[in-house]
């Protein structure tokens, strides 16, 4: 049984609950929240939707309330199906084109545009399949890192949900080997079929994709297939901010870590904290309120 709390307020309020919701050091991991804009032509009325496990209970809704601080809230509570919600949201989803890849579900047929690389990519239990601007605009980003000449041996994507950053950055430098991480167990057989489908295989050769189960770059077998020189995470600005001294030793001076999963609002705060863990700026991009980041490690000779 699943329940969903909704509010409903302007683009900033909406934006600061997520944004104090990432600060609650004793937020409850089981209240899960989203937050958008209601249509392209009303760009400042967002909703927000907080999904539970279970009823709501008095504790729930307070805590959901506390986020907007002293504003005035209404909460309206819907029982859910018991149903997946992240695959009925993704159900029916146009294909997208970012760079030189076009996204698309089962439902879809592949590219038949020259030059451009076709990933199939099934509504599922785990988040990535291009249609959020964080992972659409990684796509871009991969695609621009490697026009301009960056040579990638060894590839990490944390956070990988589908694994579609991944199978992008094997499409762009074939010669290389991927880790593909992520916290959610249920990642793994995921990404090991979407991998089948869209014919890349796994093994720790080049030109294949490992898969691990870790928080950050907590797990032996990533830590030992460092250091990378392409180190991808599109997670959120809290985990970006814990994770930069780990991706710091990750990452070798010259190496290359794309940054997603923030608010443009939070970029001064990240790169902040990474320009102090030695990285410096050589690429942004916006897209909607999200800013991805394409950073260097600066070497120190």
């Amino acid at each position: 049984m699943s329940w969903k709390l909704t509010a409903f307020g302007d683009k900033a309020s909406i934006q600061s609950a997520l944004l104090a919701q990432e600060d609650a050091l004793d937020w409850d991991p089981d209240i899960v929240l989203t937050g958008f804009e209601l249509a392209d032509d009303r760009p400042d009325e967002w909703r927000l939707d907080a999904y539970l496990p279970r009823k709501p209970t008095r504790g729930d809704r307070e805590a959901v309330a506390n986020l907007f601080a002293d504003e005035a809230l209404d909460l309206v509570a819907e029982r859910l199906p018991d149903t997946d919600w992240v695959t009925e949201s993704q159900q029916g989803m146009e294909p997208i084109r970012a760079g030189r890849f076009y996204v698309h579900t089962p439902d879809h047929p592949p590219s038949d545009e020259p030059g451009e690389r076709s990933f199939v990519i099934p509504a599922s239990q785990a988040f990535g399949t291009g249609q959020h601007e964080t992972t659409a605009g990684c796509l871009v980003m991969l695609d621009e890192m490697k026009r301009r000449g960056v040579v990638a041996r060894r590839i990490a994507d944390i956070g990988t949900g589908t694994g579609l950053l991944a199978f992008a950055a094997l499409e762009l430098w074939p010669g290389a080997h991927a880790v593909a991480s992520d916290i959610d167990p249920v990642c793994g057989p995921v990404v090991a079929e979407n991998a089948a489908a869209n014919g890349f295989a796994l093994g720790p050769r080049p030109g294949q994709i490992a898969v691990a189960i870790a928080a950050g770059m907590d797990d032996p077998d990533l830590r030992a297939c460092g250091p990378y020189d392409l180190l991808i995470a599109n997670i959120l600005a809290g985990p970006l901010l814990e994770l930069a001294g780990d991706f710091a030793e990750a990452v070798p001076p010259r190496g290359n870590l794309l940054l997603a999963g923030l608010l443009e609002t939070q970029e001064p705060k990240i790169r902040a904290a990474y320009l102090r863990a030695g990285f410096s700026l050589a690429a942004r991009l916006v897209r909607g309120d999200w800013s991805i980041l394409w950073l260097r490690r600066r070497f120190v000779g």
